[in-house]
């Protein structure tokens, strides 16, 4: 089955290269030229989207946390003319799965958002404790309460649960949860595991993420 990808870009001539690089990739595309556009075209029917920072209408930033905040699970590649690190940190904190500074090579989007499809394959359904992964709705269940994990915290998390109790480096989550390559802070990690124990925190389980220091992060 094709996969779809929406492609959020203001520059009408990038768009139609986009789309059609990636309608030459044997995907789908569904074209949106603003933030408002996106937000009413992500759906679960989209398998990925492609998202300029610089829109007219809001920053793609902001549109990615709207669009994770109704829902969408997929995976998000940021496109931007900024490559700096704070760009890039602050891409990823607002839920993106990859950035891609401009220019770019069409080949290297179509090999990022290859690897994103593949990191958001569902894996088996995991269990550790009271702990429950839902790889299709990217949830954990606790008893009666269900949570909604954004993609990058489904694979932390669900790193952590495969662990069953050891040890898992600073280093080996990072590349579980983001693109080979990609150039993640510290800070970044940190972020990200900071919400994943305020969630796990408001549903009452008995799980936590501790730190062993110098070494990594167990579920314990």
């Amino acid at each position: 089955m094709r996969r779809t990808i929406l492609v959020v870009e203001d520059d009408h001539a990038l768009r139609d290269v986009l789309m059609r690089g990636l309608r030459d990739e044997d995907y789908d595309t569904v074209p949106a030229p603003d933030g408002a556009t996106a937000l009413r075209l992500a759906t679960a029917d989209v398998s990925a989207a492609v998202l300029d920072i610089g829109l007219p209408d809001a920053d793609g930033r902001d549109v990615c946390q709207a669009m994770r905040a109704n829902g969408f699970r997929s995976p998000v590649i940021f496109l931007s003319a900024h490559h700096r690190l704070p760009d890039r940190l602050s891409g990823f904190s607002a839920g993106g799965d990859d950035y891609l500074p401009k220019p770019f090579h069409l080949a290297e989007l179509a090999a990022r958002l290859r690897a994103a499809l593949r990191r958001a394959a569902p894996p088996p359904t995991a269990t550790a404790g009271d702990l429950a992964l839902d790889a299709v709705r990217h949830t954990v269940d606790v008893r009666d309460t269900r949570v909604d994990l954004t993609p990058t915290e489904f694979r932390l998390l669900a790193t952590l649960m495969a662990a069953s109790g050891g040890i898992v480096t600073r280093r080996e989550l990072i590349r579980a949860g983001w693109p080979e390559g990609a150039q993640v802070h510290d800070n970044t990690l940190d972020q990200y595991l900071t919400r994943l124990r305020r969630k796990l925190r408001e549903t009452g389980s008995t799980r936590t993420i501790g730190t062993a220091r110098g070494v990594g992060h167990r579920l314990s």
